[in-house]
């Protein structure tokens, strides 16, 4: 890690498997970034949706022995908060330049420079999934590939634009208040979970979220809704992409159409799109047993494998003898990754 007198690092006793948080400050303010694992591995950057962190965002799926242990054990995890999203933060000076979504990529440019990073794995959710994929085509080179989930890629529709903007409005003068907080869990999660189903209660997920989102500063809130409801169409952009990526989306995602459009502007030949039935924006909380095979099979392009005693896994019997002889074909850098449809039933 690069010596910074502007850096803070601080050990977090509150999180398990020795996570450590790093405040590093950015030429574009303060960033927290929470590390797990072992800095000398390859590195895998998270980034989370509007108004969560990776507590909200992903604790779902590295709560999976299967997704923990291919992950942890190929990668050095770095979450990535936006700015004044992490646990604790103060609320962020209103004399501080407010930061445009191209700001944010360059933060996260800044933030693999700190650490003295390469070329990592991207994993972001919807408004984060923006900001890496925005990143990717800043920073071409420092990108492996893309797991993108529920992702934005086109400038929002009056629809959103207007939906946003209201959401904008009772977050400043209200704060995050009940009203705020239903309009996100709408965002991010399907009617069954939220217990919009006649006879089905709000599910535990939905209800963790709406305790963590007690704890978000609303001004803050506010600062990166603003950056995500004035940011522009980058599907231009993405013809630039020189990395495979994979994309998750929950058909009931109020970005199911948007991950659509991104997936068919993107080379055919090195992306993938995963469609998860009954299921809303955020897969990684929601589903995320779905993510799992799709991921694996992603990453053995890249060379990375699941620990050998977890290859017997009922769930996930993936092993080089389980896999389709195409698969391993030249094509797409190793890993051929059909420009189809997967859709993964699930029992609600």
């Amino acid at each position: 890690m690069a010596d910074s007198s502007d850096s803070v690092s601080v050990d977090m006793d509150s999180i398990s498997l020795c996570g450590k948080e790093h405040h590093i400050k950015t030429g574009h303010g303060s960033v927290s970034v929470v590390v797990f694992g072992d800095q000398d591995k390859p590195a895998l950057i998270t980034y989370p949706d509007l108004a969560l962190n990776y507590m909200s965002c992903f604790e779902g799926l590295f709560s999976c022995p299967e997704a923990f242990s291919l992950l942890l054990h190929n990668f050095c995890i770095y979450h990535i908060s936006p700015p004044g999203h992490e646990l604790g933060a103060s609320i962020i000076s209103p004399d501080d330049p407010a930061l445009s979504v191209d700001d944010l990529a360059d933060q996260v440019a800044e933030i693999l420079d700190y650490f003295g990073l390469g070329a990592v794995m991207c994993m972001g959710v919807t408004a984060g999934a923006y900001v890496l994929a925005l990143f990717a085509i800043k920073y071409t080179r420092r990108v492996l590939g893309l797991i993108l989930v529920s992702p934005l890629c086109k400038a929002p529709s009056w629809t959103e634009w207007l939906y946003n903007k209201v959401m904008s409005n009772i977050l400043y003068f209200y704060g995050m208040c009940g009203l705020v907080k239903e309009l996100l869990l709408m965002r991010y999660f399907s009617k069954e979970v939220r217990g919009g189903v006649v006879q089905v209660t709000e599910s535990h997920i939905v209800q963790v979220c709406r305790r963590l989102l007690d704890e978000r500063q609303s001004p803050n809130v506010l600062r990166f809704l603003k950056a995500i409801n004035e940011r522009p169409d980058i599907t231009e952009g993405l013809k630039k992409l020189q990395c495979r990526s994979l994309i998750f989306v929950g058909e009931n995602s109020p970005f199911h159409y948007e991950a659509l459009h991104m997936t068919s502007k993107l080379d055919r030949r090195y992306s993938a799109l995963v469609e998860v039935q009954a299921c809303g924006s955020i897969v990684t909380e929601e589903q995320p047993d779905a993510m799992l095979i799709p991921i694996e099979y992603f990453l053995m392009g890249y060379g990375y494998y699941r620990p050998s005693q977890y290859n017997v896994s009922p769930r996930s019997p993936l092993s080089p003898t389980c896999i389709s002889p195409e698969l391993f074909s030249p094509e797409s850098m190793g890993l051929k990754l059909k420009p189809i449809k997967t859709r993964i039933r699930v029992d609600v």
